[in-house]
């Protein structure tokens, strides 16, 4: 007889992997473009080096303490959403069970069964009923603050070490050329790894990431010309 097995879904992974994604994402545009900018204007490789590690870790210190402050606040919103649930069950349990039991007719049941089910979630875990059915909070959604600023800081290292690498080896006098199209490949790989990671279309993820990855590096450059210096 085999064992019953819960199954793995990918939003299980939504929380971090979106963290993630924007992280390495940006840590791969932000610092190529620091490098394409100050290459364009230098001759020497030392300033570049130093410019797209100095991006690296500022980006990074930066995405990560932004993630932070930014789910942080989502789950405060939780906590004082969760408080005062928890009031209202103390205070007014007739009312909210008959409001749990709306809100299983809303989704199909019939009354006598969505008071049956709502009396029997409300003895086994109210504020846990209300908190998924009522508020939409659960485990997967929960905001988790630390979990996603070390994802996106991470992952954001990740990233802008690339175009650091490749600040380190490419000729100068290419650097430029060649910062534009590894990025596009790191982009390009970044996408694919993140569709498969998620589930979702390869194909569309990759348009994605270059599409805006190319808009984003060529204002860039549009912008580094428009103050006498020539990009991509």
């Amino acid at each position: 007889m085999k064992t019953a097995q819960f199954e793995e879904h990918y939003v299980n992974r939504s929380n971090w992997l979106r963290a993630a994604i924007l992280g390495a994402n940006d840590g791969i545009l932000s610092t190529a473009s620091i490098i394409i900018g100050v290459a364009a204007a230098s001759q020497t490789r030392d300033p570049i080096v130093l410019a797209g590690v100095a991006g690296l870790v500022a980006g990074a210190l930066s995405m990560a303490a932004g993630e932070y402050v930014s789910v942080s606040s989502q789950s405060d919103i939780e906590t004082a959403d969760l408080e005062r649930e928890t009031r209202e069950l103390e205070d007014m349990p007739e009312e909210e069970l008959l409001e749990l039991a709306k809100i299983y007719v809303q989704r199909g049941l019939d009354k006598e069964l969505a008071h049956k089910v709502a009396e029997q979630l409300t003895e086994h875990d109210a504020l846990g009923a209300h908190a998924r059915d009522e508020l939409g909070i659960n485990e997967i959604t929960q905001a988790k603050p630390l979990e996603a600023a070390f994802a996106s800081g991470a992952a954001f290292i990740f990233g802008g070490a690339l175009p650091v690498l490749v600040a380190v080896f490419a000729p100068v006098n290419q650097m430029v050329y060649l910062q534009y199209v590894f990025a596009i490949v790191f982009l390009i790989i970044l996408g694919t790894v993140a569709a498969r990671a998620g589930g979702s279309s390869v194909k569309r993820a990759i348009i994605r990431v270059t599409f805006w990855g190319t808009i984003a590096m060529g204002i860039t450059a549009y912008i580094g010309s428009l103050f006498g210096v020539n990009g991509v």
